[in-house]
């Protein structure tokens, strides 16, 4: 199922949707092989690295640009743009600031879920996971920090998930879903993928 940007052409080289790059590439299909490539060595590395309980929106911020920041000048800045992706309408560009702020406070007055009934934890990971989606505090890239962000945040409470095992147009449709309030699906897939530690 695409999930293209709709007609986007803010921070794109002139005449098309390709980002403005620091390797100049000016075709989008080079640029996304490359950026697959980069990315995914990125968020392995930081899928390893340990979760802060003092985790705040600087880091949040810090994981986007350790991954898109050998592509991109604009890695680990909010957006300075409003858009929607397949009907989903994300936070407003001066409303992200504050919000995610907001979300991960939150999250830090909860003890970031540690010692949560595993029913209790799951209802949790979905609520972070619908509210940073719902933000979407980057012009390119907030699925690949989310999915960094939430790894670790299930591995410091002692679960695993592994992102690569799961059905990418399943999540895609079940992320989609939960923008529009229904979180059955999504739920299911963090059931499903959050393993105790063994």
């Amino acid at each position: 199922m695409p999930y293209s940007v709709e007609a986007l052409s803010d921070d794109c080289y002139e005449g098309t949707t390709c980002l403005i790059n620091k390797f100049n590439i000016k075709d989008a299909s080079k640029l996304k092989e490359l950026e697959a490539i980069i990315t995914l060595a990125k968020s392995s590395e930081l899928e390893k690295e340990s979760f802060k309980e003092c985790f705040n929106e600087n880091d949040y911020k810090e994981l986007h640009r350790r991954i898109f920041g050998t592509l991109y000048d604009w890695a680990g800045e909010y957006r300075q743009i409003d858009f929607t992706k397949k009907g989903t309408l994300f936070a407003k560009h001066d409303t992200i600031a504050e919000l995610l702020k907001n979300c991960l406070a939150r999250m830090r007055r909860m003890n970031c879920f540690n010692g949560l009934k595993f029913d209790a934890f799951i209802n949790e990971i979905v609520d972070i996971y619908c509210t940073t989606n719902y933000i979407h505090p980057f012009r390119e890239g907030n699925g690949r920090t989310q999915r960094v962000f939430i790894t670790q945040l299930i591995r410091y409470n002692d679960y695993d998930i592994n992102f690569s095992k799961i059905d990418t147009d399943y999540l895609m449709f079940a992320t989609i879903q939960s923008a529009q309030g229904i979180t059955d699906h999504l739920k299911k897939i963090f059931i499903e993928n959050i393993k105790p530690v063994l």
